[in-house]
């Protein structure tokens, strides 16, 4: 499956831009650390799938990860995506555990992303490139901020790729304060 073509069934079913954004951050993400982890030949596979993790959330929330399959496969999506997608809803909504370090990053970064972006709009610069990790840290402890991001799931996350937790808090800003730029373009399009 091309980029373009995960786009085309993204956009299919998604249409809210602050639900494409979170698929293009985590799109980049899973990219970055794709090439960060020793599995740069398979990039693109990594970010279709961050790209896609998503696809049923906008339209039906209460079949999250289950519906998606579905769709999935009317689209003749290779398996390994659809598998690999569901898994970020282990112990939520589906009973499909991460087992692929992809599938484990995917799991443990999706909400994460969604913290480290709430925080960035709380600075002056609305910006990650000058976000340090202290100012993530507390963020992350105060249960009222981003209160919809699961910060057991993130925990889980960091348990399962076996990181601690400043480390996959670390390794994920960095992950988005890389791809700030290429976020930003692709994003940003979307209100033009």
């Amino acid at each position: 499956m091309t980029r373009e073509e995960a786009w085309q069934l993204l956009t299919t079913y998604n249409k809210e831009p602050f639900h494409l954004r979170h698929a293009i951050t985590v799109e980049r993400v899973m990219g970055w650390f794709a090439r960060e982890l020793g599995y740069g030949d398979e990039a693109d596979y990594w970010s279709i799938v961050g790209l896609l993790h998503d696809l049923d959330f906008e339209g039906w929330p209460e079949e999250h990860c289950q519906k998606s399959q579905e769709l999935m496969r009317q689209a003749g999506v290779d398996e390994r995506i659809i598998r690999a997608t569901a898994s970020h809803g282990w112990g939520l909504c589906v009973d499909i555990k991460p087992e692929h370090e992809m599938e484990k990053v995917l799991y443990a970064t999706d909400e994460l992303t969604g913290i480290i972006g709430a925080a960035a709009l709380m600075r002056p610069s609305k910006s990650v490139s000058d976000m340090e990790l202290k100012s993530l840290k507390k963020k992350f402890k105060d249960k009222k901020f981003a209160a919809g991001c699961s910060r057991d799931v993130i925990a889980s996350g960091a348990e399962l790729l076996g990181w601690d937790l400043d480390t996959l808090l670390e390794r994920t800003l960095k992950a988005m304060q890389s791809e700030e730029e290429a976020i930003e373009a692709q994003a940003g399009a979307l209100s033009a």
